[in-house]
């Protein structure tokens, strides 16, 4: 790999930004696209190349938000139902493109260990976000609301041991917010010699 490269995929990582759905535009990204950012995820690490990632995508976002929405007033008991929270999931891709829902399924290997599938759906997934923001494409990675309630998983037809790992709402944006870290790098690495 030569050096401009480096910079290019490095610019790449450190300019990934979370982009909200309420921030997103309502602009269309082509199906080919979304396939494109799928083809990179299935390039993620995989141990016994179990492959564990699976997708279902929405091109139309408010078909999902609203089951999001009925999911979350079948999981909270009428006492605790909140109306306004109930909206605000019904139209949160109002502004999106394309909604990705995102799950592990668990591989016939028992000898890997669950993290590991695990870790290689996140990075399928990180593969996904690089991807987007490489071709200028706003994207939020929400686990959020009943994304992780047994209710999604039911809806979804998961089995016990496979896992949602989140939604993802890819879209446009006009602004994306700027990036930071808390604490420095130096106290994060210990060198050893």
């Amino acid at each position: 790999m030569d050096s401009a490269t480096f910079t290019t995929i490095s610019n790449i990582i450190k300019t990934r930004r979370s982009v909200k759905p309420a921030m997103m535009n309502g602009h269309k990204i082509p199906n080919g696209h979304v396939a494109a950012l799928l083809e990179l995820a299935d390039w993620a690490p995989t141990h016994g190349y179990t492959e564990p990632w699976r997708f279902t995508v929405y091109e139309n976002p408010a078909e999902f938000c609203l089951q999001h929405a009925e999911l979350y007033k079948q999981s909270v008991s009428s006492e605790n139902f909140n109306e306004t929270v109930y909206t605000n999931f019904q139209h949160q891709g109002d502004k999106v493109s394309h909604v990705i829902i995102t799950t592990m399924k668990r591989g016939d290997l028992p000898k890997i260990p669950a993290f590991e599938e695990l870790a290689a759906v996140s990075s399928a997934i990180q593969n996904i976000l690089l991807g987007a923001t490489a071709l200028n494409m706003a994207s939020f990675w929400s686990t959020g609301g009943a994304i992780l309630k047994p209710a999604m998983k039911e809806f979804l037809q998961l089995r016990e041991e496979d896992h949602v790992m989140g939604v993802l709402y890819l879209g446009y944006a006009d602004q994306h917010p700027e990036g930071k870290r808390n604490t420095p790098l130096e106290e994060k690495i210990k060198w050893v010699k």
